[in-house]
């Protein structure tokens, strides 16, 4: 091994003149990440404690002190993020910052594995391919391998191309994920690991990696050619990660890669901000940080520059239940401010109104509609809530999960209620007529112009006129639709018979997520419990465009940027003036799935932790108490687990009633606003 040699710095000599005043500029918590020594480094950045800010001004740091920027490394989650840093540590310091080799995890492996693909077998020139590209090759394996066309439950391309992803970017087998995720193809384990088997050997032999080989074969290359790893390494002086607590195992190894020769590496992340687990995301890398790198400095950054102390304080006591975690306390100047509270509602009909009343009253006094947000765990949590919007002239932008007219299944539920309401409306007809086997485009076409142009009942068949191939399937829909129209039920009856009817179409057609989809129409079967007929629902959700996927109600003035509706996954990272957390409902936050799986458990609580840090200012949290459930009815839900014995000091108590309405002409109507403090007027009719 070759002796090393150090060199005394003279501080009088040595010591570089920097340009600008970091310890004015930052808080001592900043500073002292920003300044910190060589070697390893963990800050632990919680949520609007400046995180981006204290990176920017590291890379500044680094460089006014005499590191070469292009042996700095900043490792991010985005191209956007790399730039963002790398321009701002420019304008604050000068164009040596643009030296610094910024980007993503797979944008660093692939210029490495560019160099040195030959090494592992591959050629320099190797194609990368997408996702969907990667389904198409899982594809052509599947079919050399002869599997039986009449394997119905067999998963499709992209699903085994996620099994497959998901099983590469976990310490877990492929018994295990499929058990796990996919409980309905474990009969297929064994199949599903020859296609992997063969794919694996496809992309080898025809100069072909996915966005999951960039990582694992960079990282093998490091493994295995130490003349390789030394060079690389040796370039890296100093490394810097964003958002640590979002890598996955294989991220986390290669950072221990790139480090080894200097050791010098600085990440920041927020443990209480680790909610990706269904990416690979796996938290315990920045939990264990300090026993993977020996003489870890550990530095956190709590001075929170977004909440008021009242939120941070729910913030605090929430995240403090988490079974592993960093000890840190969000702290903020910005006393005083409104309690959070917790509103109870009778049903979704209720907390919907609720919601967009405090909305329109807020914006009533002068807030933006796009500084308030409205967040949820799932994206159908907010269907009944875009109704309310749509009818009372709210404009909306919704990021993550569908909109209730976007989603396949739903559109193809509602398809069966136009025909019914409209036996002409051809649209319709040839979206459902299209999903009987041996139906396509042209043998739809026919069917509807029989219909069109023949004097007979609605839905009566005339089964001289069809092939014996699809006129079982014709003659069952037409059956279905007939006793739909005669039952003259309840729309809550009629939905149930047709979503009965439609759900083994529904596994054959979306059969690898069929579960989730089956979860959807229930909550839309509950959704239209509150509607009086048919026709009402499909006018109501005729005021949400089904093509469009951004603001999908006219402005109540021109040009009014938009509401925000968000899956808390999507709105990490954001911030507004007031935030309305909805059906915070034990089984939806946490998840069902996660109540029997403690690691699972505890990031559904991060995930609450991350809703209530997205609010500066507001924060209320609603959820329905009657809830319904296919077959069963209606059911009486809970709250959240996770909202339970919080001090009243921390967070306030809400219900919500009706406006009374005065029996004597010109007396003002009698109110419960000082009992209960929240108070809808009724429903206009019109």
């Amino acid at each position: 091994m070759a002796r090393r040699f150090v060199i005394k710095l003279d501080p009088e000599r040595d010591a570089p003149t920097l340009t600008i005043n970091y310890e004015e500029a930052l808080n001592s918590q900043q500073y002292a990440a920003v300044t910190a020594g060589g070697g390893p480094v963990l800050v632990v950045a919680g949520a609007g404690t400046g995180k981006t800010r204290t990176l920017v001004y590291r890379v500044a740091y680094l460089v006014e002190t005499g590191t070469p920027p292009e042996q700095i490394v900043l490792l991010t989650f985005t191209r956007r993020a790399s730039h963002e840093m790398i321009s701002r540590a420019s304008m604050l310091l000068d164009g040596r910052c643009q030296h610094v080799r910024g980007g993503t995890f797979h944008s660093f492996c692939l210029g490495i594995l560019r160099q040195y693909a030959p090494r592992i077998g591959f050629p320099n020139n190797f194609t990368i391919m997408d996702s969907s590209d990667a389904a198409d090759v899982v594809d052509v394996v599947r079919t050399g391998l002869n599997i039986r066309k009449n394997r119905r439950r067999f998963p499709r391309k992209r699903t085994i191309q996620s099994i497959i992803s998901g099983v590469r970017n976990r310490d877990t087998t492929l018994q295990e994920y499929v058990e796990a995720k996919f409980p309905q193809f474990v009969e297929y384990i064994e199949v599903i690991g020859d296609i992997n088997d063969g794919y694996s050997r496809y992309k080898r032999s025809h100069g072909l990696m996915d966005y999951d080989d960039l990582l694992l074969h960079c990282l093998f290359l490091l493994e295995e050619h130490e003349d390789v790893r030394k060079r690389v390494a040796g370039g890296c002086r100093h490394v810097l990660v964003d958002e640590y607590q979002d890598t996955n195992l294989s991220q986390a190894a290669l950072v221990r890669a790139f480090s080894s020769e200097h050791t010098n590496i600085m990440v920041v992340g927020d443990d209480a901000q680790s909610i990706y687990q269904f990416r690979g995301a796996d938290f315990r890398n920045i939990l264990s940080f300090p026993q993977q790198f020996s003489k870890t400095l550990t530095l956190k950054l709590e001075h929170n520059y977004r909440s008021t102390q009242r939120i941070l304080d729910l913030a605090n006591h929430v995240i403090s239940n988490a079974r592993y975690k960093f000890e840190k306390k969000l702290f903020t100047e910005k006393v005083g401010g409104e309690l959070p509270v917790l509103v109870q509602a009778a049903d979704n009909r209720f907390e919907s109104r609720f919601v967009a009343q405090q909305i329109l009253e807020i914006r009533e006094n002068g807030l933006p509609l796009n500084q308030m947000a409205v967040l949820f765990r799932n994206g159908f949590n907010s269907y009944d809530l875009e109704v309310e919007l749509n009818r009372c002239g709210i404009p909306f932008v919704k990021y993550g999960g569908m909109k209730l007219s976007e989603a396949a299944h739903i559109k193809d539920v509602l398809a069966h209620l136009k025909v019914l309401e409209n036996p002409l409306d051809a649209v319709s007809w040839n979206r459902i007529l299209q999903l009987l086997e041996g139906v396509g485009p042209k043998t739809a076409q026919r069917i509807i112009e029989w219909m069109e142009s023949g004097p007979g009942e609605a839905f009566e068949l005339d089964e001289a006129r069809f092939s014996p191939r699809y006129i079982d399937s014709v003659r069952g829909l037409f059956d279905v639709l007939r006793r739909v129209l005669n039952q003259k039920g309840s729309i809550t009856e009629q939905l149930e018979r047709i979503v009965a009817y439609y759900e083994p179409i529904l596994k054959r057609v979306h059969y690898d997520d069929h579960p989730k989809r089956l979860q959807d129409l229930e909550h839309f079967i509950g959704i239209a419990e509150s509607f009086p007929d048919r026709a009402t629902l499909l006018s109501s959700l005729a005021l949400d465009p089904i093509e469009l996927t951004a603001i999908d109600t006219d402005p109540v003035q021109d040009d009014e940027p938009p509401l925000v509706l968000s899956t808390i996954h999507s709105a990490k990272g954001l911030e507004f003036d007031t935030v309305f957390l909805i059906h915070a409902l034990d089984g939806i936050l946490p998840s069902s799935y996660s109540v029997d799986d403690s690691d699972a458990l505890d990031e559904e609580l991060r995930l609450l932790y991350v809703a209530v840090t997205r609010a500066a200012t507001r924060l209320f949290i609603s959820y329905p108490t009657l809830q319904y459930r296919r077959y069963e009815g209606q059911y009486f839900a809970s709250p959240s687990r996770f909202l339970e014995n919080i001090p009243a000091n921390l967070l306030d108590e809400g219900s919500i009633v009706e406006e009374a309405v005065s029996v004597v002409e010109g007396a003002p109507a009698e109110t419960e606003e000082e009992i209960q403090g929240l108070i809808l007027p009724p429903t206009p009719t019109n």
